[in-house]
């Protein structure tokens, strides 16, 4: 599936499934209806609205060098009631 790359399970992003909204990081160059076309067609779900966010991507250091890891964004989607996305797997850390 182009442009989204892993579900996000953190406290709030497990309290907004009960309102049916899915949480995911997704390309930093991906628009809105580029990944609410991918999500429809992938998981044959029904899209009301999306929310996204760009987060920064965080200071590294190694020796006397110090870079950035690359910025992203996220993604919360909302579907319509009595679809649901079967869960994803979570990005191993």
């Amino acid at each position: 599936m182009d442009g989204i790359k892993y579900a996000v399970f953190t406290d709030k992003s497990i309290r907004l499934l009960g309102k049916n909204q899915y949480t995911s990081n997704v390309e930093s160059g991906s628009t809105r209806t580029k990944i609410k076309y991918w999500v429809e067609l992938f998981f044959g779900v029904k899209v009301i609205a999306m929310n996204s966010h760009r987060l920064p991507g965080k200071s590294r250091r190694m020796g006397p060098i110090t870079g950035h890891t690359m910025h992203y964004r996220r993604m919360i989607i909302i579907l319509q009631p009595g679809y649901s996305i079967p869960p994803l797997r979570k990005k191993r850390t």
